[in-house]
């Protein structure tokens, strides 16, 4: 079996080879990889974006960068050191099925990574909107290293002959999933949303690191900032005009078929709005809101605040504030940033690996 230093060393160059979305690198280790998958990597990406509108070229290339970045020997090493090194030995390594939900691009790829960090056996199932590149690096990471060969599956139809289940989707998958597979050891994610919480102190640069939390990948992932706590006099005009340089999220067909969509939802239901032409932000209690629009609440006192915030933990993926909290927060523009270990749910998917 692979020890702990080879899986680093494998998903490390793994990760080298992902950040050549756009052009290859010089790496000697890279080239003869690069001989028999670089032209299929590139495939990959295009067939990705041609098959799902919502991934478009800029998101696809900033995921990539972020897990090239993420898969850093240091980055790896700063992980696995977290842990005793018993839970990357097992005794008996399991199969864990590992459903993907497919809104944004790789959002599967953590749970496929820490399942083979952990020395189990991967059953992945990608998402019907996301099956064109998890498969594809599934095959450059064998092929970077053959002892993962009998490590890795993935799924056509139904899923068998597994030991545990890791699955994302939906709230109402999640009931699917429950009655399906809650006789296994499981993680079962269902829908999260993220807040911001504003102080009025924000600079206009912070702001507009709110707007990345806000539009990247279109608002579609549970990192994605989809409600603002707001102080009482706030001026909401500070947010449109920090949020400007991202109007061209409107030339998505997708995003602005949404956009057209909800305004005119509201119009007709006589909601009170505001909107730019490509973004609407409207007062609401809910913490999810609908693609191109953003909720928002006023707050008086943070104190208070920060419990209301606490009571709704199970619901809330994560807090962007630059406001010392007494609560987790990341800073505003961070979001969609997540350390390795900075897990979906704040459920540790090693400790659970480790507890099979």
């Amino acid at each position: 079996m692979l020890n702990i230093q080879q899986r680093i060393k494998a998903f490390e160059k793994l990760g080298r080879f992902m950040s050549q979305h756009s052009e290859a690198r010089s790496d000697e280790d890279l080239q003869e990889l690069n001989r028999y998958f670089l032209e299929g990597y590139y495939a990959a990406l295009n067939d990705a974006h041609l098959f799902n509108h919502w991934f478009s070229p800029d998101n696809l290339k900033y995921a990539l960068d972020e897990w090239a970045s993420a898969l850093s020997q240091t980055n790896l090493e700063a992980w696995v050191s977290r842990y005793p090194s018993s839970f990357f030995e097992p005794d008996q390594p399991q199969t864990v099925a590992v459903i993907m939900a497919g809104n944004i691009p790789l959002v599967g790829f953590h749970d496929f990574l820490s399942v083979l960090m952990a020395g189990d056996r991967v059953l992945a199932k990608p998402s019907s909107d996301d099956e064109k590149i998890i498969p594809y690096l599934a095959q450059v990471l064998v092929a970077i290293e053959k002892e993962f060969a009998p490590k890795v599956q993935l799924a056509d139809g139904h899923l068998k002959d597994f030991n545990a289940v890791i699955a994302t989707g939906s709230s109402n998958s999640a009931r699917y999933f429950d009655h399906y597979f809650g006789k296994y050891p499981h993680i079962i994610r269902k829908n999260r949303s993220s807040v911001a919480v504003l102080t009025g102190d924000e600079s206009e640069e912070e702001l507009q690191k709110l707007g990345e939390d806000i539009f990247r990948y279109f608002g579609l992932g549970c990192r994605n900032v989809s409600k603002a706590y707001l102080p009482k006099d706030f001026d909401t005009d500070r947010l449109f005009k920090a949020f400007y340089p991202f109007k061209d999220v409107a030339d998505n067909k997708k995003y602005g078929n949404n956009y057209d969509y909800n305004r005119a939802i509201y119009l007709m239901e006589k909601h009170d709005f505001l909107e730019n032409g490509f973004f609407i932000i409207k007062e609401d209690q809910r913490l999810h809101a609908p693609v191109a629009v953003l909720h928002t609440e006023h707050y008086q006192d943070l104190a208070v605040l920060e419990k209301d915030l606490a009571s709704q933990a199970e619901e809330i993926q994560c807090i962007a504030s630059q406001a010392n909290l007494g609560i987790d927060t990341v800073p505003l523009g961070e979001t969609q940033k997540p350390k390795l270990w900075d897990y979906a749910d704040r459920v540790d998917t090693l400790v659970f690996l480790n507890a099979l």
